[in-house]
């Protein structure tokens, strides 16, 4: 069914918009009059599915808060989703809520409405809405929700501060060795060879870098570029799999991922089950969350395992994909019949972990990068003075 942008007058000549489904442009002004309003701009939305929507975790962590509020103090989901839409920034969201409090007026569930946009909502999203809606139990879903939201954009945000400091750190010290071996270098060496004095192996070494340094930092930018664009093809193939283990075997950072995804698991499948939503379908749903295509693989084999009857304790041990201390967590609640619980308190754990990882990494990585780009400052330094000895030893003599 076409969908059509709207905008229509109310009955104080005020300006309302949002969206409306109708078989042709005729019903759909017919559809917008029984809403006592008059029709004035309507526009049918093209490729609908295929759009690329521009929106932040933020903005949908508080649309996703604000609806569970408006919902706990009595307002009805149209309600809701009008008022939150009169108050969200982002434009993309705003329409989708306006037209998901269309297609909601028309008749049709809201979890069912928002399998229209996957860019936005994904399948843990869309099927927890469901079964609150089908359970009754709506508002606690859309608070567990934002909760659930609001902790894994914390998590996301601290992985993004472990690893952008000190890439940080590291183009800054990267720039101040170039700026030397550009600039500095070059104006006090030519003063040397001016007057004829061989220069040792290191200068030259080192000034043959800076003249050269024209080409060097463009191809050097073609490499990473054409590398980035070779790693984003394999990604779409099955050596994702292989790519993605290797990450997670790389010393301290690889450790640092598999705790991210641990929690990120543990979390999700802990607020599936709370809502009613069985082990195999849990699992399946959490796989989607999963970004490392290694450890996917590995659950989805797992997955496989348990609806073929295995025991899901010793599948989950048997891949060891995840930490032994998570392992030893989760067989431990399977077998006492306390497994969401347990995925709480593994998500708990893991969320201590990775705050210590992200701690130890930072104190690690600054001395780190403060040493080897003192190292290559004391090469340009020593490829200066190397020449001043000589030259002041010359003239001793």
């Amino acid at each position: 069914m076409p969908s059509y942008s709207y905008k229509a007058f109310d009955s104080e000549g005020s300006v309302q918009s949002g969206f409306i489904n109708a078989e042709s442009e005729r019903l759909a002004r017919k559809e917008i009059k029984s809403l006592n309003l008059i029709p004035h701009k309507l526009k049918e939305i093209k490729s609908q599915t295929t759009k690329r929507y521009k929106i932040k975790n933020k903005d949908l962590v508080l649309a996703t808060r604000q609806i569970g509020t408006l919902l706990e103090a009595a307002a009805q989901i149209d309600e809701a989703l009008k008022m939150t839409a009169e108050q969200v920034k982002n434009k993309d969201l705003k329409n989708i809520l306006f037209n998901l409090r269309d297609e909601i007026i028309q008749g049709k569930r809201l979890g069912n409405a928002m399998e229209a946009y996957p860019q936005v909502f994904d399948n843990t999203y869309v099927s927890l809405i469901k079964a609150g809606d089908t359970s009754g139990r709506l508002v606690e879903m859309f608070k567990s929700l934002s909760d659930y939201l609001e902790e894994s954009l914390s998590i996301n945000q601290k992985v993004r501060t472990a690893l952008t400091y000190p890439f940080i750190l590291f183009s800054f010290s990267i720039v101040v060795v170039i700026s030397l071996l550009t600039f500095v270098m070059p104006q006090v060496v030519n003063q040397f060879v001016k007057s004829g004095v061989d220069l040792p192996l290191l200068t030259s070494i080192l000034m043959n870098i800076s003249s050269n340094m024209i080409y060097i930092i463009p191809s050097i930018i073609l490499i990473l570029g054409v590398s980035f664009f070779y790693y984003k093809r394999l990604l779409s193939t099955d050596k994702a799999i292989n790519i993605h283990r290797i990450f997670l075997k790389i010393p301290i950072f690889g450790g640092f991922l598999l705790k991210s995804e641990t929690e990120r698991f543990s979390s999700t499948m802990y607020l599936l089950m709370s809502s009613g939503i069985v082990l195999d379908d849990a699992l399946k749903e959490t796989s989607d969350v999963l970004n490392n295509a290694y450890l996917k693989d590995r659950l989805n084999k797992i997955i496989k395992s348990v609806k073929e009857g295995s025991d899901f304790s010793r599948a989950l041990t048997r891949e060891q994909i995840f930490p032994d201390i998570f392992n030893q967590l989760i067989s431990s609640g399977y077998r006492s019949g306390n497994l969401t619980p347990m995925f709480k308190k593994a998500s708990n754990f893991m969320k201590s972990e990775i705050e210590t990882t992200r701690s130890t990494v930072l104190s690690l990585i600054e001395p780190l990068i403060i040493i080897v780009m003192g190292g290559f400052i004391l090469l340009i330094v020593m490829a200066i003075l190397i020449p001043i000895m000589q030259m002041n030893t010359l003239i001793l003599n």
